[in-house]
């Protein structure tokens, strides 16, 4: 392949991948009956420090097993948004770590927690979440531009790159990698709701699993 070629090659792949990725967060399987996890993995879907989403004492909890630089998680942002509109106050979302992907994913994750440290958090991870193909490309990742992005939707880079160093931050990567290994997370994302494991995986089944908890929690 000569260089026109390749240069040509980047940005259908880049389209395919996503495209596949949203295939992935989209597609529908049968729906089953949805079980409680055991004490044990309950106690590690969430921690004190996990960002939230939505209203804080909302009755209905989403975890979301979270990796910034993963196309799927990219192309399900917006089916977990629409959700949490749909229901209202009746729905948070709680993140975890999961930084599947190497050195672009830790460092976007310390991105996000500086940006959450300056109250920013939301529109930041929008933003990354958005430019992930230029920072987060399989083929050439740059994970030095993603404290650029962040900077363009509020963050203090400066101060950030002194926050990024902080021990809290460190302690959270570490606690979540744990976590994720205790729950048995292989893939994101991965949905809990209300400590229910979303399987089949699929955007009709979330809908539906968050649709009966938030039922349920009426009635």
């Amino acid at each position: 392949m000569n260089r026109r070629s390749m240069i040509l090659s980047v940005p259908v792949f880049a389209v395919a991948a996503f495209a596949g990725a949203a295939w992935y967060a989209t597609r529908s399987e049968p729906v089953g009956e949805a079980t409680s996890v055991t004490p044990e993995i309950a106690d590690a879907l969430i921690r004190p420090y996990s960002p939230i989403l939505g209203p804080e004492n909302a009755p209905v909890t989403i975890v979301e097993f979270f990796d910034p630089a993963c196309e799927a998680c990219r192309a399900f942002y917006p089916v977990v948004k629409g959700i949490m509109s749909e229901h209202g106050d009746a729905v948070r979302v709680v993140i975890r770590y999961t930084p599947f992907h190497g050195e672009a994913s830790e460092e976007a994750i310390q991105v996000l927690e500086t940006a959450r440290m300056q109250g920013v958090f939301e529109q930041v991870l929008e933003a990354v979440l958005r430019d992930q193909p230029r920072w987060a490309s399989h083929g050439a990742p740059e994970p030095g531009l993603i404290l650029q992005i962040a900077a363009g939707a509020g963050l203090d880079a400066e101060a950030a790159q002194t926050q990024m160093r902080a021990p809290d931050i460190v302690g959270i990567l570490n606690q979540d990698r744990a976590d994720v290994e205790a729950v048995g997370v292989s893939q994101t994302p991965t949905f809990f709701v209300n400590g229910k494991p979303l399987a089949p995986f699929g955007e009709a089944e979330l809908r539906a699993l968050v649709a009966e908890e938030v039922a349920a929690a009426k009635s």
